[in-house]
């Protein structure tokens, strides 16, 4: 089991090589982990999280081995990116990588733990959550400045985001960060990225308003095309739902 560590990282190799080695017997687990299982450990005085990769199949652990960054590297560097660009993430502390000869293994990402509020979900289950558009329009700018930034976030989804209150503002976090692109964003792209969000129209129309306040396009135009793009993205997610649950409902 190969381990790269933070440059500024004060926990030493063999303390995180002992939690790894007790993962599965240890450590309190976060949501229901379908794919991949995190868990956050104490370590010293201070809580970390752990996310342990599932094993991939056999095309990409020859993939993975050879020609690709693993999900783990992946996170490493996009939170590197992000925190050296100011966008707010858990710091990494350190990846490991379980390499073979010809195929790739279990993979770890190892962070700071982030004690959050709420996540964009809250905001979507309680329509009367407190301070609900404050935080909408405070996470809309977010997502601005990260378009600016040429930061593409493909899982911008409602559990991907944690919210930090700060008096009368909020601290935004990303997780889930093995999926981006860097490049400068059209317009297309930059609205599509809200469609994962949410299927509440008033949140798109809210999320909708303060964009156009910050970028040179109109509400009509940007409400036209995140709701249109938020529909179609929903009925696909429900009608691939439906199919999974039933004919592949073995799998659970």
């Amino acid at each position: 089991m190969n381990i790269h560590l933070s440059p500024t990282s004060k926990f030493e190799e063999k303390e995180i090589r002992e939690l790894i080695a007790g993962f599965h017997k240890s450590g309190k687990k976060v949501g229901k982990g379908d794919r991949n299982t995190i868990k956050n450990f104490q370590l010293g005085n201070q809580l970390v999280t752990i996310k342990a990769f599932k094993i991939p199949n056999l095309i990409n652990k020859i993939v993975y081995r050879f020609f690709r960054k693993s999900k783990a590297v992946r996170s490493f560097d996009n939170a590197t990116f992000l925190l050296n660009n100011g966008i707010g993430t858990p710091k990494p502390i350190a990846y490991l990588e379980e390499r073979k000869l010809l195929t790739f293994g279990k993979s770890y990402y190892v962070s700071d733990f982030i004690d959050a509020d709420l996540t964009y979900r809250e905001l979507i289950r309680e329509p009367d959550y407190p301070d609900r558009e404050n935080i909408l329009r405070q996470f809309t700018r977010f997502t601005y400045d990260l378009h600016e930034s040429g930061i593409l976030f493909k899982d911008h989804s409602p559990g991907n985001t944690l919210i930090v209150k700060r008096g009368d503002a909020y601290d935004f976090y990303l997780v889930d960060l093995n999926r981006m692109d860097f490049k400068t964003l059209n317009f297309e792209e930059r609205i599509r990225n809200f469609t994962r969000l949410t299927s509440k129209e008033d949140m798109v129309a809210i999320m909708s308003d303060e964009y156009a306040k910050l970028a040179p396009w109109s509400y009509d135009e940007i409400y036209g095309l995140m709701w249109s793009r938020t529909q179609i993205f929903q009925k696909k997610f429900y009608r691939k739902k439906h199919i999974k649950d039933t004919y592949l409902f073995w799998r659970n």
